[in-house]
């Protein structure tokens, strides 16, 4: 175990692009973006929290971040491949936190289609989380969301594996999750997915924190128009996906392109 992480160390022998698939490799750069992301838009929590993705392939492994690095260092080979377990299955000169899995394992072991998830502690996020009601309709995002978000009672640090089955049972089938006490979760079939649908739930989250604070009367939405609004949403969201992604990622070359290293 190192006792201190450089995001450009390298393990002697040939680059890890040349030693995954270009599958794999894909997801690591997704990945890396996802994270680069999180921090530019401030909500990352230091070293803490994760996002993880499923490596393609009958293997069940998965890509997490090296623990102890900042998110806006993590680079696609600086992630580490891990089991359900959370442990090491491939040459790395980092570590892992494998109690930060725990949420993750979770979710993936469930969930088929889960391929990426993400977790984050925003001020926002854990904030609405304390709300007893929970994501208001207050705004079109929010009632985008409306309907389709679980919750789960916080049952303390996320180190006990007992609490896994209940965690799995509250997301059901649902892609976006509220921590009560705690923060915001989100899953989907790919990494720009499992983003998309976390950026919407926290601009949410932010937008009602703002709302409540301006201490002025609130304008409800009708029924009507909240129903309409969740039946819009179901609109090409696969090909929305895509298109935000890709200028998410120009906007990342720009800014410091270390992230597909």
């Amino acid at each position: 175990m190192s006792a201190t992480i450089d995001p450009m160390v390298e393990i002697p022998g040939r680059p890890l692009r040349e030693r995954v698939s270009a599958e794999e490799w894909d997801v690591r750069v997704d990945l890396a973006a996802a994270y680069r992301l999180v921090a530019h838009y401030g909500w990352d929590d230091l070293i803490f929290t994760h996002i993880s993705a499923r490596v393609p392939g009958p293997e069940h492994h998965f890509l997490i971040n090296p623990y102890g690095m900042m998110f806006e260092e993590i680079t696609a080979s600086s992630l580490v491949k891990v089991d359900l377990d959370g442990k090491i299955v491939e040459p790395t000169p980092y570590f892992v936190n494998p109690a930060g899995f725990t949420i993750h394992s979770a979710v993936h072991a469930a969930r088929e289609d889960a391929h990426c998830v993400m977790h984050l502690h925003t001020i926002a996020g854990v904030a609405v989380s304390a709300q007893k009601e929970g994501l208001l309709p207050l705004n079109q995002t929010a009632m985008i969301l409306e309907g389709s978000i679980a919750f789960h009672d916080y049952e303390g640090v996320a180190l006990d594996l007992d609490e896994r089955p209940r965690l799995v049972a509250d997301l059901g089938d649902k892609d976006v999750m509220l921590l009560r006490n705690h923060g915001t979760l989100t899953v989907g079939k790919t990494v720009r997915a499992a983003f998309l649908n976390m950026y919407f739930f926290e601009r949410a989250c932010a937008t009602q924190v703002a709302s409540l604070a301006g201490n002025r009367e609130i304008n409800w939405p009708t029924d009507d128009v909240r129903a309409l609004v969740r039946r819009q949403a179901n609109y090409g969201r696969g090909a929305l996906d895509d298109l935000a992604w890709k200028p998410l990622l120009r906007m990342l070359d720009r800014k410091e392109a270390t992230f597909r290293d």
